[in-house]
This record gives structure tokens, sequence and C-alpha cells, in this order.
């Protein structure tokens, strides 16, 4: 868990992993994005290796979901299963 300090306030940023199939990852981000406190969704190989990094602010919700979205189901196509790793405020 990271504390930053901002002023007099302290934010605390967590994180979780999630091993998922291939063919769920796709509906695990959605699921993820739809719930507003994530910051950042990692999705890495069974490996470890990071393939995906993806910010999740209000204007990256607006404006480039559908993009990202498709990324995603044709990187899930390719794998057997990946590690999502999601920072959350």
């Amino acid at each position: 868990m990271a504390t930053k300090t901002k002023g007099k306030k302290q934010e605390k940023n967590t994180s979780e992993q999630f091993k998922v199939a291939g063919e769920e990852v796709l509906a695990k981000v959605k699921k993820l994005i739809k719930e507003g406190n994530v910051r950042r969704i990692i999705i890495k190989n069974d490996k470890g290796k990071t393939l995906m990094e993806i910010p999740v602010t209000f204007a990256v919700v607006g404006v480039v979901v559908a993009p990202l979205l498709a990324a995603i189901g044709a990187l899930a196509a390719l794998l057997s299963s990946v590690t999502i790793v999601v920072e959350r405020k």
C-alpha cells in the first residue's frame, strides 16, 4: 500500500490482483471500470510481464473506452490466462 501526501491530506492507494482466464478478461476490466474507484489497471501475462497498462481517469473513460476495450479483447483472445493488477484510490 502506497501513501501519498498532498498538503495535510493523505491519500492511500491499494492494489489487488486477479487471475482470470483469457475469455474473462474483457468482462472483468469492464466491471472494474464501472466501479469507479480504480486508478490504474495493469494486465500481465502468466510470466509476470506487463502487457498493457491502463490509467483509468474520467477523461480516459469518457473518450477512449471503446478502442481500449477492443485492444483488451484482442489481447485476451491470444492468452490463456492473465493477471489483472488493480490500483484503487
